[in-house]
């Protein structure tokens, strides 16, 4: 991953269109090493999470360029690579992977701000309802999972915060629940960073296949709100 992070970091400070044609080369390149790297990552995961076979790298990886039709931000590619495995509806390939709106195995490589994280983050209306409902209605089961000493080796007692939250329960939930803060969050994620120096590591697959083993319980969870509920649109 050295000379990705490092294509990253220039890519970071000449994002325009002259210099990656004169770095397509250096592109290309790191992006076969990444889809190598995904491929192995997401054939060690259908070890323990078997509802991943047949997933493939081209349907977790994310192109490099991005939309900025109606963006203010004009830069044209983005700085990270990520891998997203996730499993989707049953005959539906448009959504597995990066466009799967259930909780999956997420691999960013940043310069500085490498993470692993789990989860379901943009839920939607319809979802973030239904994951509530299922967190309300069964919280001593998250309380279990956060306990256990997998899920504290590598990640924090709550969820993640950075896709904020409300101020109070939301309406039709008890305001009185165990866990309040729970229920005023807009999304359902958990991460852990990562230094540049681990992710360079020779043992760095071994690393994020045992983080992402540690996640697969809360994954678990938060997918059985979709056979509860039934399934929510894909992110097409």
């Amino acid at each position: 991953m050295v000379e990705t992070l490092d294509f990253l970091a220039e890519l970071a400070w000449n994002n325009n269109k002259d210099w990656f044609d004169a770095n397509r080369a250096r592109y290309q390149a790191c992006r076969d090493r990444f889809v190598a790297f995904s491929t192995e990552y997401i054939s060690r995961l259908t070890e323990f999470d078997p509802t991943l076979k047949g997933l493939q790298a081209k349907d977790c990886i994310w192109r490099i360029n991005r939309d900025i039709r109606f963006s203010a931000d004009k830069r044209p590619y983005k700085e990270w690579f990520g891998c997203f495995p996730a499993t989707g509806v049953s005959g539906q390939p448009k959504t597995w992977g990066k466009k799967s709106m259930r909780g999956g195995y997420y691999v960013h490589i940043q310069p500085g701000q490498c993470m692993f994280a789990g989860g379901i983050w943009d839920p939607g209306k319809e979802l973030l309802k239904a994951l509530r409902s299922e967190i309300e209605a069964n919280y001593d089961e998250v309380e279990a999972i956060m306990a256990s000493k997998e899920w504290k080796r590598y990640f924090d007692q709550d969820f993640d915060t950075q896709w904020g939250a409300l101020k109070k329960v939301p309406a039709g939930f008890d305001p009185d629940f165990k866990h309040p803060e729970w229920l005023k969050h807009k999304a359902y994620t958990f991460s852990v960073m990562l230094s540049d120096e681990e992710v360079c590591s020779p043992d760095f697959i071994e690393q994020i296949v045992a983080i992402a083993k540690a996640a697969k319980p809360m994954n678990d969870f938060l997918n059985y709100t979709f056979e509860e509920y039934g399934e929510f649109p894909s992110r097409c």
